[in-house]
């Protein structure tokens, strides 16, 4: 028999009351489909698996010396993890007592927990039934912030319970993913204690200035009371609160049998004492010049590579060297503080911001003015009129200034405070070790709080004569020898600039030609402008250029006859690590803050070499070596200085090149030993601030001094690094004469060095450690 499937079907469905089904059974579909297509859009976000897995926390990224030493941090949220090992049981015990007493029981949620809540509600008495998953989940997740809620949270009533379903769901998730202990774990390391301390580790040093670990009972009970309220029950805000709070603690410790009763007794009468101290990132050993140069130094790493430094809890080794460090930053402090008090007596009530006539710059103040903060609010205030915008710039009020006494509080006018300012010298120091290219110490300036502008690497000025160096490697590595003999004459020079004729005379520091026949080495060691300037001509301008920036020098060098007199702007970290090719034998070393960078479990991301070259002969770069001892052992050399700071030349190899721009702007110095090359520069913000003559601006007496003081601080460090030793000796036979220096005998008392083959020092300084009595061969 044939079935008539088509009439069947019209029968059974298609009658009134199927209709009527089918349409409420479409409906449900419907409706199920829209939730599950709208779920987030209805109910907001959950944690996705991967999200749930690999939880993001925002871990402080450390910085570390080359010692190993921690020497800073990076962070939004100051969070270090730890193990449970590393915190003393009595805190996440004491935490498990008081705040979840079930929690090795329960599968995320405690269902009797939220049934007493309700009992407890209905009496008036609010009380949390939030699990430490709970918890974890809302730190975690931040499930509570508007942005992770969907729109059934705007209906009254409603969000509690979309943010309590929530965070049920995803605790339970949290449960099947995880451990118990590894719960707990992710619970302590992420909790915020207020104080701006997350995670048990954070809050024991900001407390107590301990390590977890060490937390006694009482201490332990303090900062599990914190959790409850990290406001209202603050040691520091509200000391009875948490005192009241601790002592529930120990109670709740003492019913789950986590103490015995002595403890508990114990714990209830010891006073808690604080050692509080809230950490911030310009904290710790690290100089915060350096700690912003590797911050600067890691932008474009962490972004090619996706990583947040404030937040991704990287390791960083860096090759600053906290011994060093501290003598780096003694020793510019120490000198610019006496530095700076010869300024001011040196320019008296006079206006040190002088033109090229030496006259003072009418309208210099006003001019500068225009760019303060004080200024632009003022003349937002009242519409750019003049009079009332200068009434009160010139009107006294208080404000806290910097001066070499320290920081000061004061009354003063906003011209006044300018003026002072603009009065101030500035200095950069930094230290590389020229055989890895590993910068070891790093001074931007006299105070980072006050003055954030990094003269190590953000300052280019001009650098005078240190730039000379790269003139006689290019000679010498062209054929001329320490030996070989200039005149000491005036230069006369016609060439071609942009199309225009243009002439350059180059005169000595001292405005004379003595006509005397010195060796290159004794010319380079009194700095004579003369002969580097013929020398110059000789190789050309453009092979001084080229040697520089093979040498190091990143800056761009416009290729004119006075290029090696240092006429081209450069920042102090090129010139010191340019260097470094005439101390180890011929190799350039890219200077590096950076060794390695680990994740925070220690998994090494990247590793740092200096990159390397050989960019002069293995003989050029001894012979250099050779000619920068001779500014010291040379007679007049403009180091020797160096001499009146004790132990530099006992056993011991230094020498160096002074540099000093036009008008005295700039004092710079470049000191050498066979493991340290450092650079020091000194001056004001504005160029026309300067000293008035030589005898007081070059940089022999400017910028020499930091790097006398912090080698003689150095050698007297026993545990320091850096050690007295000879330059190598000559790698072969050099094939050019060079052995041609001024023979001295310097005798010395006994507190120093018996003989030396070096001229003692001019009538300007007075050495402090010996008396002199010279006797020319």
């Amino acid at each position: 028999m044939k079935i008539d499937f088509k009439s069947v079907f019209n029968k059974v469905f298609r009658t009134s009351k199927w209709r009527i089904l089918n349409r409420i059974l479409l409906a449900v579909v419907l409706l199920l489909l829209s939730c599950f297509l709208f779920a987030e859009f209805l109910f907001g976000s959950l944690p996705t698996v991967e999200e749930l897995k690999h939880p993001k926390l925002h871990l402080a990224s450390e910085l570390y010396s080359s010692e190993g030493e921690l020497i800073g941090k990076y962070f939004r949220e100051n969070r270090t993890p730890v193990s449970l090992g590393e915190v003393t049981p009595y805190f996440y015990k004491g935490l498990i007592a008081t705040e979840d007493v079930r929690f090795y029981d329960h599968q995320g949620v405690d269902w009797e927990s939220n049934v007493a809540i309700l009992w407890y509600l209905a009496k008036g008495d609010k009380r949390g039934g939030s699990t430490i998953t709970q918890q974890l989940a809302k730190n975690l997740f931040k499930m509570r912030k508007n942005a992770k809620l969907g729109i059934l949270a705007n209906i009254p009533g409603v969000k509690l319970i979309v943010i309590k379903f929530k965070e049920w769901v995803t605790a339970s998730r949290l449960e099947k993913t995880y451990s118990k202990d590894e719960i707990l774990l992710l619970y302590i390391n992420t909790v915020d204690f207020g104080s701006h301390a997350f995670g048990i580790k954070a809050a024991a040093k900001t407390f107590f200035d301990k390590d977890p670990i060490n937390l006694t009972i009482s201490e332990s009970a303090v900062l599990v009371g914190l959790l409850k309220a990290t406001t209202y029950y603050s040691p520091i805000l509200h000391p009875s609160h948490a005192l009241s709070r601790r002592n529930v603690v120990l109670s709740q410790m003492l019913k789950y049998n986590v103490i015995t009763q002595e403890q508990h007794d114990n714990g209830i009468d010891e006073k808690v004492q604080l050692n509080f101290h809230v950490e911030n990132q310009l904290e710790g050993a690290a100089n915060l010049y350096f700690r912003s140069a590797v911050a600067h130094e890691l932008q474009e790493w962490c972004k090619q590579n996706d990583y947040d430094l404030y937040t991704d809890g990287l390791k960083i080794y860096t090759t600053i060297d906290t011994r060093l460090q501290k003598h780096a930053e003694e020793a510019v402090i120490e000198h610019m503080t006496s530095l700076q008090k010869k300024f001011y007596k040196h320019w008296g009530d006079d206006k040190p911001w002088i033109d090229g006539a030496k006259k003072e710059i009418p309208g210099f103040l006003n001019t500068h003015i225009k760019y303060t903060t004080a200024y632009k609010s003022l003349n937002e205030k009242f519409k750019g009129n003049k009079d009332s915008i200068d009434y009160h710039l010139n009107q006294p009020h208080a404000m806290t200034i910097f001066t070499v006494e320290g920081v000061k509080d004061t009354l003063l006018s906003s011209y006044d405070s300018l003026a002072h300012y603009k009065k101030l010298l500035h200095c950069g120091f930094v230290t590389v070790d020229p055989n890895n290219g590993h910068v070891k110490t790093w001074v931007g300036g006299v105070d980072y709080n006050h003055f954030q502008y990094d003269h190590v690497y953000q300052s280019k000025r001009q650098p005078g004569s240190t730039f000379k160096p790269f003139i006689y490697a290019t000679a010498i590595e062209n054929g001329a020898g320490p030996c070989d003999t200039r005149v000491d004459k005036y230069v006369h020079h016609t060439y071609e600039e942009d199309g225009v004729q243009k002439v350059w005379d180059p005169r000595n520091s001292d405005r004379t030609f003595s006509g005397d026949t010195m060796t290159l080495r004794l010319a380079m060691a009194r700095s004579v402008n003369s002969i580097a300037a013929q020398l110059t001509l000789e190789v050309s301008p453009d092979s001084v250029a080229l040697m520089a920036k093979k040498c190091g020098v990143k800056s761009y060098l416009k290729p004119v006859p006075s290029v090696g007199l240092g006429s081209n702007d450069v920042d102090l970290l090129e010139l010191v690590s340019a260097y470094s090719p005439f101390i180890n034998g011929g190799k350039s070393k890219a200077p590096i803050l950076i060794t390695k960078i680990t994740d925070s479990e220690g998994n090494v991301l990247v590793e740092f070499e200096s990159k390397s070259e050989q960019v002069i002969s293995e003989e050029t770069a001894w012979l250099m070596s050779y000619m920068l001892r001779g500014t010291a052992e040379e007679y007049r050399g403009t180091s020797q200085a160096l001499f009146q700071y004790a132990g530099l030349f006992s056993k011991n190899n230094v020498g160096g090149k002074t540099g000093t721009s036009s008008n005295f702007s700039d004092g710079w110095y470049v000191g050498v030993t066979k493991d340290l090359i450092g650079g020091v520069w000194v001056g004001a913000d504005d160029r026309c601030v300067h000293f008035k003559t030589s005898g007081m601006g070059e940089g022999m007496r400017t910028a020499l001094p930091v790097f006398g003081l912090f080698m003689e601080k150095v050698y007297k460090d026993d545990s320091s690094s850096i050690k007295r030793s000879l330059f190598p000796k000559e790698p072969f036979a050099i094939s050019r004469p060079h052995d041609c220096r001024t023979k001295v005998i310097f005798a010395v008392d006994s507190t120093t060095i018996d003989s030396l083959d070096v001229e003692p020092l001019d009538t300007a300084y007075t050495p402090r450690t010996a008396a002199h009595r010279v006797m020319f061969e």
